[in-house]
């Protein structure tokens, strides 16, 4: 039929045997510790340091627009939201929008560890897709992919170089804001900056993914072991100086604030499915990857948690919309000391996180050359090293420029929509191979099947209805986008396409 090769799916089995061809194998040397450890490294970067002072303040923006109103919003008011002047602060009550996200991704790292325990080929959602719903889905859901690790690392590397700045500062040394600062900033706009700091970063983060997975993994799990002990540490030290007055009211601006906070903290979640890009990489991927994703979910719930009580305990949650608002509340209370080693844990985190969403960037683009849907030198392989190094390379082109122009806010948001879309295919994707593969080998179940994958769908679709409708018009611009490339370009290359004969 006609359209019908839009639909088309790749074989789990064929999935299988493009993995293990040696022109395009990669380096098996990861276990469960290094994959919890990549999960950690991924998640704790900039959200549990900048984005819950984000998240808990009120957002407001230079011109009231109902383009700035949350889509949740828009529905249950109509013109109504026409004079929204910026984003609700969920107050306090951020440790109550942690908690809620943790149980959603809580839903979708479940079923992330079923496919991934299926199919451990790199690629993540958008193999998973392949498998399940189609190529043009997959495309979709790949493309989709591609913005979440590239925007989610661009914010990363915008509060990288705010802690830069600021554990400078407490040295007494002063950069000048033009090499530190983005080019955009959407209280002020547009300024001849440009955030150096971060782009440097990325570029050696770059080098080191290209010399090998295994010296990138030694790495990360060192700098995740500084970042835990970071948290520990200011959990500790700043509860002493919490004011219960501080956390009234709890909810300044009701569940829609808790509801908005958690679509913006989400984005501090975003880095457990990142484990399932290694799959090809694992040693023994149907046992480690389900531990790796559930346990480093796990340990960064609790840590956020922590973190989230603590800093609206000892700050005003009005005074903590800055690019570095745990360091600043430690520097009010007059913990400096404590503020320089937090700063220190801070830049830890965010270069581990960097670090891991360039590799599973990487690794994404990897798998969709090597289905054609990409160009082919994407999917080479380092004869010596066996790393993707020309798509490491790319990859860390297109993070590092963008991420000295646009501010943390902007790059956050945009990413949270794309990855909640890419949670809900892939919990779709466990319901359809529960029915048309039940007899596959499954080394983890998702539990209470389907009721756990459709209520995974339902709090996704639900935390996307709380970021603004300026988010939607832009996240659709961007999958627009991506169909003009895969109708011009990747239908025609598809090598799935090609192996069936069909003619584009």
């Amino acid at each position: 039929m006609p359209g019908s090769e839009l639909f088309r799916r790749k074989s789990i089995d064929q999935l299988l045997a493009d993995a293990d061809a040696p022109e395009r194998r990669l380096n098996k040397s990861l276990g469960w510790l290094s994959l919890t450890a990549l999960g950690i490294g991924a998640i704790i970067g900039t959200g549990v340091f900048i984005l819950t002072g984000t998240a808990a303040a009120d957002e407001v923006v230079q011109y009231p627009s109902i383009l700035k109103a949350p889509l949740l919003q828009v529905i249950l008011y109509g013109q109504d939201a026409a004079g929204t002047s910026g984003r609700p602060g969920a107050g306090p009550a951020i440790a109550l929008s942690y908690a809620l996200v943790a149980v959603v991704c809580g839903l979708a790292a479940l079923c992330f560890a079923e496919l991934a325990s299926m199919i451990p080929i790199a690629g993540s959602a958008y193999t998973y897709t392949y498998a399940t719903l189609g190529e043009l889905l997959a495309w979709i859901i790949g493309w989709d992919l591609i913005l979440e690790y590239a925007v989610s690392n661009m914010a990363v590397a915008v509060g990288f170089s705010a802690y830069v700045v600021s554990l400078l500062g407490s040295f007494g040394i002063r950069l000048p804001p033009s090499l530190t600062t983005p080019a955009y900033l959407p209280d002020s706009g547009w300024h001849l900056h440009f955030n150096i700091l971060g782009f440097l970063m990325v570029m050696l983060l770059t080098v080191l993914l290209v010399i090998g997975i295994r010296e990138s993994a030694r790495a990360n799990t060192i700098m995740v072991g500084v970042k835990i002990m970071a948290i520990v540490v200011f959990i500790y030290a700043a509860s002493k100086y919490v004011q219960p007055a501080n956390w009234t009211p709890f909810m300044p601006n009701g569940w829609q604030g808790v509801l908005t906070g958690g679509a913006v903290v989400f984005f501090t979640y975003i880095g457990f499915d990142s484990v399932s890009t290694a799959a090809e990489e694992c040693r023994n991927p149907r046992r480690d990857l389900p531990l790796g994703i559930l346990f480093s979910l796990l340990i960064c719930a609790i840590l956020y948690i922590g973190v989230a009580v603590v800093l609206t305990g000892i700050q005003p949650w009005q005074s903590l919309r800055n690019a570095a608002p745990v360091a600043n509340a430690l520097e009010a209370i007059g913990l400096r000391r404590i503020q320089q080693w937090v700063t220190v844990g801070a830049l830890m985190g965010m270069i581990s996180s960097l670090l891991v969403f360039q590799l599973g960037q990487a690794r994404i683009w990897f798998s969709m050359s090597r289905d054609g849907l990409l160009p082919g030198a994407l999917s080479r392989v380092h004869a010596k090293f066996r790393t993707p190094h020309v798509a490491t390379c790319v990859a860390g082109v297109v993070v590092g420029v963008p991420a000295g122009i646009f501010d943390i806010g902007t790059l956050a948001d945009l990413a949270n929509i794309g990855t909640l879309f890419a949670f809900l295919l892939v919990s779709l994707a466990v319901l359809i191979l529960r029915r048309t593969q039940p007899g596959r080998p499954r080394a983890f179940r998702v539990p209470f099947s389907p009721v756990l994958p459709a209520l995974s769908m339902l709090c996704c679709l639900l935390l996307m209805a709380g970021l603004t409708l300026e988010n939607w018009i832009r996240f659709f611009v961007w999958l627009g986008i991506g169909l003009v490339i895969y109708f011009a370009y990747s239908r025609k290359r598809s090598t799935l396409g090609a192996a069936s004969g069909v003619q584009a």
